[in-house]
């Protein structure tokens, strides 16, 4: 039986989360503080980055609330 195929893992920089979600730097960090947002990952001593399935599942999950609050 073949494996099924898993999308591969793809890093995203700030300035793309910040492109795809919408959200300045600053509402990103403090989302994450509260939990409310992917954590990021350490990337290098001074660099980090975000997982795109885990952003992607954040911004599935807003327009899962926005359709709940809207019902």
């Amino acid at each position: 039986m073949e494996a099924l195929a898993t999308k591969p893992l793809k890093i995203l920089r700030l300035n793309a989360v910040k492109a795809k979600t919408g959200q300045p730097t600053s509402t990103i960090y403090a989302a994450m503080a509260s939990g409310n947002f992917p954590k990021a990952i350490p990337l290098g001593e001074r660099t980090v980055g975000w997982l795109e399935s885990e952003i992607d599942s954040w911004i599935e999950s807003r327009v899962r609330a926005r359709d709940r609050a809207s019902s």
